[in-house]
């Protein structure tokens, strides 16, 4: 998450994810099932903050997991993770594309929400996320 936002983790609750042959220990990964709640600001400039939980819905070894925010500002928000195996200029890596699906609420006030500032700060979440995972080597 941006700095901006202030996010803080402040309960994990791990289920473990199914077994896979390369990776031995499964249990500090987040399965299905598993819960993550933060506590971050709702919009940088305020410093009213709020809960975010998001449950862990999906699971694919090497393909993609998604969450669904369980408590938090939206009406619903999905979020999926998928993952793709790419070479680029003889360089294997790994694509990491969100899928989000969102809903604001609210009615109109929540219409209006969205276009002044909601999407603008999803977008710059997503894109501080795409600028931290390319500086990520293994």
């Amino acid at each position: 998450m941006p700095p901006s936002t202030g996010t803080v983790l402040t309960k994990v609750s791990l289920k473990a994810s199914p077994p896979n042959g390369a990776v031995r220990d499964t249990s500090s990964l987040a399965g299905v099932g598993s819960e993550i709640e933060t506590s971050f600001r709702l919009l940088p400039f305020l410093p009213v903050r709020a809960k975010w939980t998001a449950l862990i819905t999906e699971f694919e070894w090497n393909h993609h997991f998604a969450d669904i925010q369980k408590y938090g500002p939206f009406k619903s928000f999905h979020h999926r993770h998928e993952f793709e195996v790419v070479e680029r200029n003889g360089v294997g890596g790994t694509l990491i594309r969100d899928v989000i699906d969102f809903e604001v609420g609210f009615g109109v006030l929540g219409s209006i929400a969205q276009k002044l500032f909601v999407r603008r700060e999803l977008e710059k979440t997503f894109a501080h996320r795409q600028s931290v995972l390319s500086r990520i080597s293994f």
